[in-house]
């Protein structure tokens, strides 16, 4: 393992910066509470970390803000095990990988429903039109975690709050501008009193953009905008409802190959998307707050059509629309949490869920064939958790889910935290199981096979926490590891198989094998309370272990071995915040035979921001500030030195 990376890091930054919290630093160093913060996202109720033996980053309403970040994914990159491919600027298809598992491997929940796409070829979530809008927190969950979160929960989990009210009426509003015609507002309206909590917010991001084939001359425009909602109102002192909606819809145009000379470059083509998620939920709380019982509804629409005028001249189709895909989810779920006693606590459900995709390509079809299915899966879990010991806690748990194709699929997962008894030391450790149910595209699309089996992954890791000077201080080193089998990939028929009588073209097989391991590293000092000093480092090795493949060995496309953040901060006198970032990632491939090299990179960003009396902020910031080239997908260009200028408002 190469400490070079971090070296380049600590070199080329001056001061560092909290603007991204840690894997379980503290909000306040002084207070030594990163211990004790509450989490969610390890066993879907809240828990004191200190207890969980899970590997958590935690981003906070402040982490959020001070980052300044506008798309989710670039808040990500700076948070240890992830990495991010986007081919282009703000608005294209982009990718997150934890810890080197697949991007469609990753589960996203946004204020507890997951927003997979049904409509996608895996079924997974696109970053690309997420934007930080009224997000108020984030919970980063490492590792196989199917035993609580289903389908798709191989890699990771990241749980997404939207923001809540805490005063009788609340408010604010952003607005700021910059490089490449951009512009970006949110305004947001809430209260909280009586037994109801309310609040409604809406964001806009606007942007020329930049050519998304490396080299081009035609910007690639963005148009993001969204809005969300949520009432929650206690119908008693034990029975609550709760009522969540989150909404987006983006227009970006893009590069792609159908040009005259049909090779990739400046296009004509673009695409529009609208997502739905909404949660309907009561909630019932025994008279002693020991059981807790809650029954959800939840519907998820995601629907994308993209287009290219010089579609009816290429292919000879009246058409100009290339695709259309339409993925829905219709879940029934419930939940029970029983604290049996101080001690220990079993969190217990099922789940009903009803998937559908419609989807086609109609400038391509003379004659249309449009893909119209759905599936269901029925699932079950358990968890128990115990401190055995003092300052020693256990937790274990299994699933059992059934799908209509490929019948049944069983998981597990056990963990330990133990605080020592200096109470400045935590000990983790957990193992896990992850599995991803075949898409409605694997199973039935022209390339469908209905024989798949569903992919699955073993992770494990374990790692030692440190705090010192009083929380001032704190450091953190995790090892990993997971191995997934049955992995769906595309199989062209170059090499006969029985399939290719049927589908000459290809199909899809769960043909490949993978191993991903490696250490992250992170740290936080506080010297003085005006400065921070905060960095993460993870090196991560990946292999394709796919028997007989003529990739067997090399490494998986687009996951560098070496990534690292270091960031300072410091607090003047007059209220006046400054920030140097710099984030490194190291070189990897574009593709599976390693043919294709993408060199690594180094970021540096400066922010500041400065209040002006208790409800006014101004900021601006300056990104890739040495005007770096780089590139995350090849033959996709990344945005070059660009800067920004805004302010926000609150009641």
């Amino acid at each position: 393992m190469s400490l070079r990376p971090i070296a380049v890091l600590v070199a080329g930054t001056a001061f560092l910066t909290t603007d991204c919290a840690l894997a379980q630093e503290a909000s306040d160093a002084s207070s030594d509470s990163s211990t004790d913060e509450v989490v969610v996202v390890a066993t879907r109720t809240p828990e004191p970390l200190s207890k969980v033996g899970n590997t958590v980053t935690v981003l906070d309403a402040q982490d959020i803000q001070q980052s300044q970040a506008i798309v989710a994914s670039d808040l990500l990159a700076q948070t240890p095990g992830l990495s991010i491919a986007r081919t282009g600027g703000v608005g294209q298809p982009t990718s997150v990988f934890i810890r080197g598992a697949e991007s469609d491997q990753t589960m996203v929940v946004i204020d507890g429903v997951p927003v997979t796409d049904p409509s996608l070829p895996g079924g997974g979530f696109d970053f690309e039109n997420l934007l930080i809008g009224d997000f108020s927190r984030i919970e980063i969950l490492r590792g196989s975690h199917s035993t609580l979160y289903g389908s798709q929960a191989m890699g990771g989990v990241i749980n997404i709050t939207t923001a809540e009210p805490t005063e009788p009426l609340t408010g604010g509003a952003s607005l700021e501008g910059g490089s490449h015609a951009t512009g970006y507002g949110t305004a947001n309206l809430g209260g909280r009193s009586d037994g109801l909590m309310w609040r409604v917010a809406a964001d806009w991001y606007g942007t020329s953009g930049i050519p998304s084939f490396d080299g081009g001359h035609r910007d690639c425009a963005s148009q993001i905008g969204g809005a969300s909602g949520q009432l929650r109102y206690d119908l008693s002192p034990e029975v609550q409802l709760d009522l969540r909606a989150w909404y987006t819809q983006a227009r970006t145009a893009f590069d792609g190959y159908d040009t005259p000379s049909f090779t990739f470059g400046d296009d004509h083509e673009y695409g529009k998307t609208q997502q739905l998620v909404s949660y309907a939920g009561l909630t019932f709380t025994s008279p002693d707050r020991t059981f807790t019982n809650r029954i959800a509804a939840q519907y998820t629409d995601s629907r994308t059509r993209n287009y290219d005028p010089d579609a009816p001249g290429n292919y000879g189709s009246p058409s100009t629309e290339t695709f259309y895909g339409f993925g829905r989810n219709v879940r029934g779920e419930y939940q029970g949490t029983w604290q049996f006693t101080p001690a220990g606590q079993l969190v217990f459900g099922a789940q009903h869920e009803h998937s559908s995709i419609e989807t086609d390509t109609p400038a391509y079809d003379v004659t249309p064939a449009p893909l119209s299915k759905s599936v269901n899966i029925d699932s079950g879990y358990l968890q128990a958790q115990y401190e055995v010991a003092s300052g020693l806690t256990l937790t274990g748990g299994g699933r059992y889910d059934r799908h209509d194709v490929y019948g049944g699929h069983g998981t597990g997962q056990a963990a330990a935290a133990w605080v020592l008894p200096n109470q400045d030391t935590i000990l983790r450790a957990s193992f896990g199981q992850g599995f991803k149910a075949p898409s409605l595209y694997q199973l039935y699309s022209n390339y469908g096979n209905q024989a798949l089996r569903p992919e699955a992954s073993n992770s494990w890791d374990f790692g030692v926490e440190q705090h010192a000077l009083g929380g001032r201080a704190v450091a953190q080193v995790t090892y990993f590891q997971r191995t997934s089998r049955d992995l769906i990939s595309f199989f062209d028929c170059t090499t006969p198989s029985p399939l290719c009588a049927t589908e000459p073209f290809g199909y899809y097989a769960n043909i490949e094998r993978s191993l991903a391991r490696g250490v992250e590293v992170t740290g936080l000092l506080r010297p003085v309370e005006a400065l921070t000093l905060s960095m993460n480092y993870t090196h991560t090795q990946t292999e394709d272990q796919s028997p007989g493949s003529s990739t067997y060995g090399n490494e998986l496309a687009r996951r560098p071995r070496d990534m690292g953040n270091v960031q300072v901060s410091y607090l003047w006198p007059v209220r006046l915040t400054t920030t140097v970032v710099a984030r490194y990632a190291g070189r990897t491939y574009d593709d599976a035979a390693n043919t294709i090299a993408l060199g690594g990179y180094t970021l540096i960003d400066l922010r500041a921001s400065f209040e002006i009396g208790s409800h006014v902020e101004v900021y601006g910031r300056i990104e890739n500030l040495t005007d770096h080239h780089y590139e995350t997908a090849y033959q996709y260009g990344e945005p070059g030195r660009s800067a920004y200028i805004g302010a926000k408002v609150t009641l």
